[in-house]
C-alpha cells in the first residue's frame, strides 16, 4: 500500500476508535505503531513505546501543567467559586441582568484557576442557577449562561489549551499568553453586551435584585480577598517577567495550597483528595500527548500534511475562504470531542497549512482556542450545555439552546474580528 493510502485508512481506524470509545490517547498510539509498523517495520514502530513516553514526561515546557492543575483542584476545594461568584454578585446583582455578568466574570476567572470548562460549568450550576432562578430569572437564559461563561475560560492565561497547543506546535508559550490578553477582552465584553442587550427586552429574562449595602460588598469582596490576591499574583508575576510559565505555576500551585490550609486546615481528606484529581487530570493528558507524538510520527512519514499543503494549492481558493473550511470543521469537531482531543489530532494536519497561507501559527494558536471554546456550546450539541442540562433536566434543552444562540453570536463576531484582523492578536507579542 501506498503511504498516502495508509495515511487515509490510519485517520479512518482513528476515528472509528473514538466513536468506540476508546480513550483518545491509546487510539492515537494503536493507530500510530500499526501504520508506521506498516510502512517500515515493527522494531521500529514498537521503539515509540519507550521513546515518547520518555520524551513527554521529560518535557520541561509541559511541567507547568500539573502545577496548574493542582492550582485548580486546591482552589475548588478551598471554596474559591463561591467566594469569587459572591462577590461579583455583590458588585453588580442589583443592576438588571447583574447576575448575569457576575456568572460570566466569576465562571471565566475561576475557569482560568480551575482549568477545565466542564468542571466550571458543573461548579456554576451549583452555585450561581440557583441564585438566579431565585431572582427570577429565565430557566434557560440562566443555564446558558453558566455554560457561555465556562466556555470563557481557555483564553485567560494561564490556560491549559493553550500550554497543549504550544507543546504540540512547538510555540513560545508566553508568545501566546500575549496574544490571548485582547481576544480574552473582547470575548468578555462581546458576552458582557450580549447580555445587555437580552436585558433590556419587553419581556427581560434578567431582572435587576435587590440593593447591597457597602458594608455587605465589601465583606464579600473581603471573603474573596485570597481567590483574588492569588489570580493578581500569577498574573502580574507572569507578565511582568518576574516569573516564567513554570515559577508562576508552581507558585500558584503552593499560594493556592496554603489557601486551602488557611481555610480549612490541614484537611488530609481534601488535600488527598486535590491530589487524586490532579494526577487523574494530569495522567489522561500525558497518555494523549505520547499518544499524539506517536501519531505525528505515522502521518509525517505518510506525508499527510504535504499531502493537504498541495491540495490546499491546487485548490487555489482565497486563503480567508480556506480558512473558513477550516474553522467549519473545527466547530464540528469542538461538537464531538472535548477541547483538549480536538486540538491534538486536527493541529499537526492544520499548522502547515496555515503556516503555507502565511499566517502566524500564535495567531491560529488563539483561533484554535476560540473556535474548540464555541463548538463546547454551539447547538445542535454543545457540551457544556449537556452538562447544564444533565444536572438540570427540569430546564429543557430546547429552552438552553435558545438563551446560547446570543452568546453563539456574541463569539461569532469576535471569531470573524479574529480571523480578519490578525493584528488584533499578534501586536502584543511583537509590542513585547
Amino acid at each position: 500500500m501506498s503511504p498516502a493510502l495508509i495515511g487515509s485508512l490510519g485517520l479512518l481506524a482513528l476515528f472509528v476508535l473514538v466513536l468506540l470509545h476508546i480513550p483518545l490517547g491509546f487510539a492515537l498510539a494503536l493507530v500510530g505503531i500499526v501504520a508506521f509498523a506498516l510502512q517500515t517495520s515493527w522494531g521500529p514502530a514498537l521503539t515509540f513505546l519507550a521513546s515518547e513516553p520518555a520524551q513527554v514526561l521529560g518535557s520541561v515546557d509541559l511541567a507547568a501543567v500539573p502545577m496548574f492543575l493542582m492550582m485548580g483542584a486546591f482552589v475548588s476545594a478551598a471554596g474559591f467559586s463561591k467566594d469569587l461568584y459572591t462577590a461579583a454578585a455583590a458588585l453588580l446583582g442589583h443592576r438588571r441582568g447583574g447576575l448575569a455578568y457576575a456568572t460570566l466574570g466569576g465562571s471565566a476567572t475561576f475557569g482560568a484557576i480551575c482549568g477545565s470548562s466542564p468542571a466550571t460549568v458543573a461548579t456554576f450550576t451549583r452555585i450561581a442557577l440557583p441564585e438566579m432562578l431565585q431572582r427570577g430569572y429565565e430557566p434557560g437564559f440562566s443555564g446558558a449562561t453558566i455554560a457561555a461563561g465556562g466556555a470563557l475560560k481557555a483564553l485567560i492565561p494561564p490556560s491549559l489549551s493553550m500550554i497543549l497547543y504550544c507543546v504540540v506546535a512547538q510555540v513560545y508559550i508566553f508568545d501566546i499568553f500575549l496574544a490571548a490578553v485582547v481576544p480574552a477582552i473582547m470575548t468578555l465584553m462581546a458576552n458582557f453586551l450580549a447580555v445587555w442587550l437580552i436585558a433590556r427586552t419587553l419581556n427581560s429574562p434578567a431582572p435587576a435584585g435587590p440593593a447591597i449595602t457597602r458594608e455587605e460588598k465589601i465583606a464579600a469582596l473581603w471573603d474573596a480577598g485570597p481567590a483574588i490576591g492569588l489570580i493578581l499574583v500569577v498574573f502580574v508575576g507572569l507578565y511582568s517577567g518576574v516569573f516564567t510559565v513554570n515559577e508562576a505555576a508552581a507558585v500558584a500551585a503552593v499560594l493556592s495550597f496554603l489557601c486551602l490550609v488557611f481555610r480549612h486546615g490541614f484537611a488530609v481528606d481534601l488535600i488527598l483528595r486535590a491530589f487524586i484529581d490532579t494526577a487523574a487530570v494530569a495522567g489522561m493528558i500525558y497518555v494523549v500527548l505520547i499518544g499524539s507524538a506517536v501519531f505525528t510520527y505515522f502521518i509525517s512519514l505518510a506525508h499527510l500534511p504535504e499531502i493537504i499543503v498541495g491540495s490546499v494549492t491546487a485548490v487555489d481558493l482565497p486563503p480567508p475562504m480556506i480558512i473558513g473550511m477550516i474553522l467549519v470543521i473545527y466547530l464540528v469537531l469542538g461538537a464531538v470531542f472535548d477541547e483538549l482531543a480536538a486540538m491534538v489530532v486536527t493541529v499537526p494536519f492544520a499548522l502547515p497549512v496555515i503556516v503555507h497561507l502565511g499566517y502566524d501559527p500564535v495567531w491560529w494558536g488563539i483561533i484554535n482556542v476560540v473556535i474548540v471554546e464555541l463548538g463546547l456550546i454551539i447547538p445542535p450539541v454543545g457540551m457544556v450545555v449537556l452538562i447544564v442540562h444533565g444536572m438540570r433536566p427540569d430546564i429543557s434543552l430546547r429552552a438552553l439552546y435558545r438563551g446560547v444562540a446570543a452568546f453563539v453570536v456574541a463569539d461569532a463576531i469576535v471569531l470573524a474580528l479574529l480571523v480578519f484582523f490578525p493584528r488584533l492578536t499578534t501586536w502584543l507579542p511583537g509590542l513585547f
